[in-house]
């Protein structure tokens, strides 16, 4: 737990971000953290959080930015496995218009079950605070030396499937599952985990995270690269290196914009930066030649080269 303390710690303390960003993770917050209920012929919107850096971030977002007023309660539960600290973000005015701004509610005052549209259709910076406000609200990572997994429990499926295709738009796969009644989304590839951290804002941790797992697939790649002998062996590492940032890149330029062939190519090219080309072309759904995955991946880098282009010269 010290660590996945470290990570909301590290992602609170982040600055720098735009207006529409802090929208973004606050109104994630707010719906993966409780959201509209009930309360004797009323509503109030709460957020609860075992993080008391999220809800402080959350509180004194909503004060000055959605100019709402807000409050910290803090409640403690005794459990069979000890006892569990709660830090509940509570409004109870002004609530039907905080919930339409944090997109709770839609323009015809109905309940959003998942993501608002604004968010889920906006730029990769709102993209990535709605995940970083989703998993500081109920995100979980494991610990070093256990199976790797990062994982987010979802208020609804609706939530779920938001969250794993603002990932799709991060060039990340992620699970969506159901586990004992509740909704979870789920990554458990250690290089998709680390990149994640990094794209919510917590570089710092990813680093303390990847040099301390030691799970048997980690140690296999490790070992891998430790044992390359063969000069055309490691340029080609090197250069499988190289080609993913690029990747990862272009899926941030074109967001959703991307042929699917082009997209399954660049996704395989990601998940597995260690592989050649031609196992690559095996793990595509059909299997495809190396020389027909190397050409899809060249296609995607210029795609993206040619909107960057288009994107400045309008600017």
């Amino acid at each position: 737990m010290a660590l996945l303390d470290d990570v909301k710690s590290e992602l609170t303390a982040l600055e720098g971000d735009s207006p529409a960003a802090i929208k973004a993770q606050a109104a994630a917050m707010i719906r993966f953290g409780g959201g509209l209920r009930p309360v004797q012929n009323t509503y109030v919107i709460q957020a609860s959080f075992t993080s008391p850096d999220a809800a402080q971030w959350l509180r004194d977002t909503i004060r000055t930015v959605y100019g709402h007023e807000a409050e910290v309660n803090h409640i403690t539960r005794q459990t069979p496995n000890g006892i569990i600290e709660q830090y509940v973000v509570l409004v109870t005015r002004g609530v039907a218009a905080l919930a339409l701004q944090t997109g709770l509610l839609d323009r015809r005052k109905q309940p959003v079950h998942g993501l608002p549209a604004d968010i889920v259709n906006g730029s990769i910076a709102q993209i990535k605070a709605a995940w970083r406000g989703a998993f500081l609200t109920r995100g979980s990572l494991s610990d070093p030396g256990k199976a790797s997994y990062m994982e987010i429990v979802c208020p609804t499926e609706e939530a779920a499937m938001a969250l794993c295709g603002a990932a799709r738009r991060l060039g990340i796969s992620a699970k969506h599952r159901q586990l004992r009644s509740s909704e979870r989304v789920t990554l458990k590839d250690p290089d998709a985990i680390e990149r994640m951290l990094k794209l919510m804002g917590a570089p710092r941790s990813a680093r303390e995270w990847t040099g301390k797992r030691s799970d048997g697939e980690a140690r296999g790649k490790a070992n891998r690269l430790a044992n390359f002998d063969d000069a055309n062996m490691r340029r080609s590492a090197k250069a499988a290196a190289e080609a993913s940032e690029k990747v990862q890149h272009a899926f941030e330029v074109l967001g959703d914009n991307i042929p699917d062939n082009l997209r399954q190519a660049g996704q395989l090219r990601i998940e597995h930066v260690d592989k050649s080309l031609e196992e690559l072309g095996k793990l595509a759904d059909p299997q495809i030649t190396k020389d027909a995955i190397a050409g899809r991946i060249r296609r995607l880098l210029q795609l993206a080269e040619k909107t960057e282009k288009a994107r400045a010269q309008k600017g």
